[in-house]
């Protein structure tokens, strides 16, 4: 599993202030939600109109709900996230141990557990830790493989070129005066 390097982000938290982006950012969560609360409510209009779409959908509902359970992530593997809500408050949330910041590769807003203010913008955060520490590996597990190293920069392998530009220029005079010896 690679290493990541978590980010923090309008730490302390109990400190923070709300930015423009910030107000931006919620008012546009505000302005999609009015729509999608439409749609949710016309479907669940025609669901009570007609049992058996209610039926077709929880069934399809389950079976995504199972087999999303066949594929839970182990508790080594989340990350648990300190988090400042848009509301105010604080809370915890968890992400894959893979992903360095809560607000990348899945939900950035989330219902706050303490007002209830549905999809309150996430504002700050910082890593808390694993849910669960790894487990060991075995003895007889081979070690991971060492991570690979960085790319030189262009400076770094031009003054490499330039020392074995050099190195082989010695060598050349060095042979040239030594090969009369074999």
């Amino acid at each position: 599993m690679q290493e990541v390097e978590y980010e923090s982000s309008g730490v302390p938290l109990e400190g923070y202030e709300l930015t423009r982006r910030d107000h931006r950012q919620q008012k546009r969560l505000e302005s999609i939600d009015r729509p999608t609360a439409r749609q949710v409510a016309e479907e669940r209009a025609r669901e009570r109109a007609d049992p058996e779409i209610a039926r077709r959908k929880y069934e399809a509902f389950k079976q995504a709900w199972e087999l999303m359970q066949r594929f839970k992530k182990p508790d080594h593997e989340i990350m648990r996230w300190r988090v400042r809500l848009y509301c105010g408050h604080i809370t915890e949330t968890r992400r894959h141990r893979e992903v360095a910041t809560p607000t990348t590769h899945g939900p950035y807003s989330m219902v706050c557990p303490e007002c209830g203010k549905d999809r309150s913008l996430i504002v700050a955060y910082e890593p808390i830790g694993l849910v669960a520490e790894p487990p060991p590996l075995p003895p007889d597990a081979t070690a991971p493989p060492p991570p690979q190293p960085k790319k030189p920069t262009r400076a770094q392998l031009e003054r490499r070129v330039a020392a074995l530009e050099e190195e082989n220029e010695r060598l050349r005079s060095q042979g040239a005066v030594g090969t009369h010896d074999l």
